[in-house]
Protein backbone atom coordinates (compact mmCIF):
# COMPACT_ATOMS: atom_id res chain seq x y z
CA UNK A 1 0.00 0.00 0.00
CA UNK A 2 1.69 3.65 -1.52
CA UNK A 3 0.53 6.53 0.42
CA UNK A 4 1.81 10.38 0.14
CA UNK A 5 2.07 12.79 2.61
CA UNK A 6 2.40 16.25 1.75
CA UNK A 7 3.96 17.57 5.29
CA UNK A 8 4.41 16.11 8.84
CA UNK A 9 0.79 16.51 9.74
CA UNK A 10 -0.01 14.15 6.94
CA UNK A 11 3.24 11.51 8.16
CA UNK A 12 1.06 12.00 11.71
CA UNK A 13 -1.93 11.73 10.57
CA UNK A 14 -1.02 7.82 8.72
CA UNK A 15 0.95 6.67 12.02
CA UNK A 16 -2.53 7.59 14.26
CA UNK A 17 -4.57 5.59 11.65
CA UNK A 18 -2.08 2.54 12.14
CA UNK A 19 -1.69 3.18 15.77
CA UNK A 20 -5.59 3.27 16.33
CA UNK A 21 -5.76 -0.44 14.06
CA UNK A 22 -2.58 -2.11 16.30
CA UNK A 23 -2.94 -4.98 18.29
CA UNK A 24 -0.87 -6.54 21.27
CA UNK A 25 2.52 -8.08 20.00
CA UNK A 26 2.44 -5.81 16.49
CA UNK A 27 5.85 -5.68 15.54
CA UNK A 28 6.19 -2.46 13.05
CA UNK A 29 9.91 -1.86 11.08
CA UNK A 30 10.31 1.43 9.86
CA UNK A 31 13.13 2.28 7.19
CA UNK A 32 13.98 5.42 5.60
CA UNK A 33 17.05 7.91 5.05
CA UNK A 34 17.96 10.64 7.94
CA UNK A 35 14.79 13.06 7.99
CA UNK A 36 12.09 11.24 6.61
CA UNK A 37 10.17 11.18 8.96
CA UNK A 38 10.09 7.63 11.06
CA UNK A 39 9.89 9.28 14.30
CA UNK A 40 6.91 11.63 13.64
CA UNK A 41 5.45 8.76 11.92
CA UNK A 42 5.97 6.93 15.42
CA UNK A 43 4.98 9.99 17.06
CA UNK A 44 1.34 9.12 15.51
CA UNK A 45 1.45 6.04 16.02
CA UNK A 46 1.53 7.00 20.06
CA UNK A 47 -1.13 9.26 19.28
CA UNK A 48 -3.57 6.47 18.05
CA UNK A 49 -1.90 4.03 20.59
CA UNK A 50 -3.81 6.85 23.46
CA UNK A 51 -0.51 8.27 24.48
CA UNK A 52 -0.10 11.50 26.02
CA UNK A 53 3.43 12.01 27.00
CA UNK A 54 6.02 13.39 24.17
CA UNK A 55 7.42 10.95 22.06
CA UNK A 56 11.67 11.65 21.53
CA UNK A 57 14.00 9.27 19.25
CA UNK A 58 16.02 6.46 21.69
CA UNK A 59 19.05 7.34 19.57
CA UNK A 60 21.01 7.07 22.77
CA UNK A 61 19.02 4.79 24.95
CA UNK A 62 18.08 2.09 21.95
CA UNK A 63 14.41 1.83 23.57
CA UNK A 64 11.86 4.04 25.26
CA UNK A 65 8.80 2.80 26.71
CA UNK A 66 5.48 4.54 26.98
CA UNK A 67 1.78 3.13 28.28
CA UNK A 68 -1.74 4.06 26.65
CA UNK A 69 -4.14 1.79 25.34
CA UNK A 70 -1.34 -0.87 24.63
CA UNK A 71 2.38 -0.79 25.67
CA UNK A 72 4.47 1.20 23.31
CA UNK A 73 8.34 0.45 22.63
CA UNK A 74 9.79 2.47 20.58
CA UNK A 75 13.29 1.40 19.35
CA UNK A 76 16.26 3.67 17.36
CA UNK A 77 18.94 1.20 16.21
CA UNK A 78 20.79 3.84 14.20
CA UNK A 79 23.69 3.75 16.36
CA UNK A 80 24.40 0.09 17.11
CA UNK A 81 27.71 -1.07 16.44
CA UNK A 82 26.97 -4.73 16.57
CA UNK A 83 23.89 -6.94 16.99
CA UNK A 84 24.76 -8.15 19.67
CA UNK A 85 24.34 -5.01 21.73
CA UNK A 86 20.71 -5.45 20.64
CA UNK A 87 20.37 -8.48 21.91
CA UNK A 88 22.01 -7.62 24.88
CA UNK A 89 19.48 -5.38 26.10
CA UNK A 90 17.05 -8.15 26.23
CA UNK A 91 15.63 -7.20 22.57
CA UNK A 92 13.53 -10.32 22.21
CA UNK A 93 11.55 -9.89 25.29
CA UNK A 94 10.40 -6.46 24.13
CA UNK A 95 8.81 -7.59 20.81
CA UNK A 96 7.74 -11.16 22.12
CA UNK A 97 5.43 -9.54 24.77
CA UNK A 98 2.16 -7.47 24.77
CA UNK A 99 3.48 -4.53 23.54
CA UNK A 100 3.64 -2.71 20.26
CA UNK A 101 6.92 -2.19 18.81
CA UNK A 102 7.85 0.26 16.63
CA UNK A 103 11.90 -0.16 15.45
CA UNK A 104 13.79 2.33 13.74
CA UNK A 105 16.23 1.86 10.90
CA UNK A 106 14.77 -2.05 11.58
CA UNK A 107 17.10 -2.77 8.27
CA UNK A 108 20.34 -2.89 10.62
CA UNK A 109 19.50 -5.76 12.34
CA UNK A 110 16.81 -7.63 10.23
CA UNK A 111 18.33 -10.82 11.41
CA UNK A 112 16.61 -10.28 14.37
CA UNK A 113 13.19 -9.21 12.89
CA UNK A 114 10.55 -11.81 13.07
CA UNK A 115 8.98 -12.76 9.62
CA UNK A 116 5.51 -11.73 10.99
CA UNK A 117 6.03 -7.80 10.85
CA UNK A 118 4.68 -4.78 9.32
CA UNK A 119 7.65 -2.68 7.20
CA UNK A 120 7.69 1.15 6.61
CA UNK A 121 9.34 2.80 4.01
CA UNK A 122 9.38 6.06 4.18
CA UNK A 123 11.19 7.93 0.94
CA UNK A 124 11.73 12.04 0.43
CA UNK A 125 10.09 12.72 -2.59
CA UNK A 126 11.97 16.30 -3.66
CA UNK A 127 10.96 16.48 -7.06
CA UNK A 128 7.20 17.67 -5.96
CA UNK A 129 8.34 19.07 -2.66
CA UNK A 130 11.01 18.97 0.39
CA UNK A 131 8.58 17.80 2.24
CA UNK A 132 6.47 15.22 0.37
CA UNK A 133 7.06 11.75 1.07
CA UNK A 134 5.58 8.68 -0.17
CA UNK A 135 4.82 5.89 2.54
CA UNK A 136 4.80 2.28 1.48
CA UNK A 137 3.27 -0.23 4.04
CA UNK A 138 3.89 -3.89 3.49
CA UNK A 139 3.09 -6.40 5.90
CA UNK A 140 3.92 -10.54 6.22
CA UNK A 141 1.64 -12.52 8.35
CA UNK A 142 -2.14 -12.99 8.60
CA UNK A 143 -2.12 -11.06 12.06
CA UNK A 144 -1.68 -8.01 10.11
CA UNK A 145 -4.42 -8.23 7.59
CA UNK A 146 -6.50 -5.60 9.02
CA UNK A 147 -3.89 -3.53 7.64
CA UNK A 148 -6.45 -3.69 4.37
CA UNK A 149 -8.53 -1.32 7.03
CA UNK A 150 -6.08 1.59 6.91
CA UNK A 151 -7.58 4.13 4.26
Amino acid sequence: MEYISKNVKDTVALGKKLGNLLNAGDIICLKGDLGTGKTYFTKGIASGLKINEPITSPTFTIVNEYQGRLKLFHFDVYRVNDIDEISAIGFDEYIFSDAVSVIEWADYIKELIPEECIWINIYKIPEKSPDFRKIVIEYNGDRYNYIKELK
